[in-house]
């Protein structure tokens, strides 16, 4: 059977990898250009950009060209996706655990 990846499954994998998370937080203080994003990080600047590059594959970050720098900013509607999926899973969880709950309350 094919694996196809959905844009979640692309998201979550973009951000298993620590240099991307990074990225991500830094990010969550404001749009920077790619310089200032690669500067605390001690790898070559091509080998950075290929970790923007899958951010911005799976949609969570965009960038765009001004003036000699690229910028890059967060985008907000992946992020929400994944922060649903993970409350409805988190909701359903509790919901098992509440009637393990009570199925072992009853058989004492």
């Amino acid at each position: 059977m094919p694996y196809h990846s959905t844009p979640l499954d692309l998201a979550f994998h973009a951000l298993s990898d620590p240099t991307r998370r990074a990225v991500v937080s830094r990010l969550a203080e404001g749009e920077v250009p790619v310089s200032v994003l690669a500067e605390p990080f001690d790898m070559a600047l091509p080998s950075f950009a290929q970790h923007l590059k899958v951010l911005e594959e799976c949609g969570l970050i965009t960038s765009e060209k001004r003036g000699r720098s690229r910028w890059c900013r967060l985008v907000q509607a992946r992020f929400d996706e994944a922060a649903n999926w993970m409350e409805t899973e988190r909701r359903s969880w509790a919901m098992r655990l509440e009637r393990l709950d009570v199925y072992l309350d009853g058989e004492e």
